[in-house]
């Protein structure tokens, strides 16, 4: 069994184990990363201000969270994290493509369209997904890793109870919002196979015990899921918009490196 490694040096003094912790690491800030970014163009246009100031807290907890990986990241030799969160290219970052789309039609500053539907569809994925992998994580022979996620899930917990309230009362509610959340699970299930997939690295984490398997994590992801959803497609989630665990994207991640640099790229010797 592997034992257990309580700092940065000594996590690269193994290159195998060191280059399948990082992948891990790059999984576990992307995602949180993009869901941040997708939730902060939601201020000021949720359903109503208490709803508002709810979603910008959750928003602001998730990038912390990912500015936590990206900082072990930085520790292991990655580079200055604002960098890492910054500069990466779409083809380099490992986040799930479901959690990538974009809010709905339109832009922010124009005509946002969005879809409150399927803001709390992904919202709960994401955060039973996120739970799963946590509690995965908290086991996991780097010390740093393990000790970051008991520290996330303190506040995760409050996050996935928020949207889980959410999607029982749409659930209960009329025949137009029972519509609704049906299209955006169907439309989900399509593409959300990769969120529980470990990428390249899948061999190494298990071996090392960085995390448990691809297999545990999808098992009890699903079990959570259907705790909570009552209209789970009857079919095997899919693949349709590519893997992401491997740099495959679409144009949605695109846009929002675009947008969420803009600042950043306008002067990147600035100190803020």
């Amino acid at each position: 069994m592997m034992h257990l490694v309580t700092t940065a040096r000594e996590a690269q003094a193994n290159p195998t184990y060191s280059k399948a912790l990082k992948e891990l690491l790059y999984q576990l800030a992307d995602d949180d990363f993009i869901m941040a970014f997708r939730g902060s163009e939601w201020l000021g246009l949720a359903p109503h201000i208490e709803e508002d100031v709810a979603y910008s807290s959750i928003t602001q907890n998730t990038m912390g969270h990912a500015v936590m990986y990206y900082t072990l990241l930085e520790g292991l030799g990655e580079g200055d994290a604002d960098v890492i969160a910054h500069e990466r290219l779409p083809g380099e970052r490992r986040n799930a493509v479901y959690f990538e789309r974009q809010n709905g039609d339109g832009a922010y500053w124009e005509e946002p369209y969005y879809d409150w539907a399927l803001a709390v569809v992904r919202n709960v994925l994401y955060e039973t997904f996120k739970k799963a992998k946590l509690e995965a994580v908290a086991r996991s022979t780097y010390k740093p890793l393990a000790l970051a996620a008991e520290k996330v899930l303190l506040e995760q917990s409050y996050h996935l109870a928020h949207w889980s309230l959410w999607l029982r009362q749409l659930q209960g509610a009329t025949d137009e919002a029972k519509h609704r959340i049906h299209e955006r699970m169907q439309e989900a299930w399509s593409c959300i196979g990769d969120v529980p997939l470990l990428g390249e690295e899948k061999q190494a984490m298990e071996q090392y015990g960085l995390i448990g398997s691809e297999t545990d994590l999808a098992k009890t992801w699903k079990a959570a899921i259907h705790s909570i959803v009552a209209d789970i497609p009857g079919r095997e989630w899919g693949l349709e918009e590519g893997n992401g665990r491997l740099g495959e994207h679409t144009g949605d991640l695109d846009q929002a490196l675009v947008t969420f640099a803009e600042v950043y790229n306008s002067d990147r010797t600035a100190v803020w």
